[in-house]
């Protein structure tokens, strides 16, 4: 779980408030509640359950269960997403919650986009990887979810 692909291109994070980028071993960052122990994602200035401001940024785990999915059939509307797809570059994709054990369930997006590869309960493991490049040649990072081999 290193750097993704592209070790001599510029990189950034798709949003340094996900996720630890650039580093060795990337983590999602949550938020947790000091007062009645919830945990978020994406890291949040207070608690969804009890309202209690008193949370601290976290990292959560790398590997989960998958909870739920589905497959992006189409083009997702843009704004708001940001890919680089055109109507005949479009490849469908997983999308899916995975639950990461005793934290929280994550939505993101999953390398797989055969609905025969993936079943309720399998393990799940964080990627990194390129999500587009910028114009001026950065590759944006984001993270995903692909089944453990």
């Amino acid at each position: 779980m290193s750097q993704a692909a592209g070790a001599n291109v510029p990189q950034k994070s798709i949003d340094p408030k996900l996720f630890t980028w650039p580093s060795n071993k990337p983590r999602l960052l949550g938020s947790k509640c000091n007062n009645c122990g919830t945990t978020s994602f994406p890291a949040q200035a207070s608690c969804p359950r009890c309202c209690s401001e008193d949370v601290e940024t976290c990292e959560l785990g790398t590997r989960g269960k998958l909870w739920s999915f589905t497959i992006q059939g189409f083009l997702p509307k843009s704004p708001p997403y940001a890919g680089t797809e055109t109507m005949e570059t479009f490849k469908p994709f997983g999308v899916g919650y995975v639950e990461m054990p005793g934290q929280v369930r994550v939505v993101g997006r999953i390398n797989v986009s055969s609905p025969e590869e993936l079943a309720i309960g399998m393990d799940m493991e964080l990627i990194f990887e390129p999500f587009r490049t910028d114009e001026d040649g950065t590759e944006i990072i984001s993270y995903a979810f692909r089944p453990v081999a």
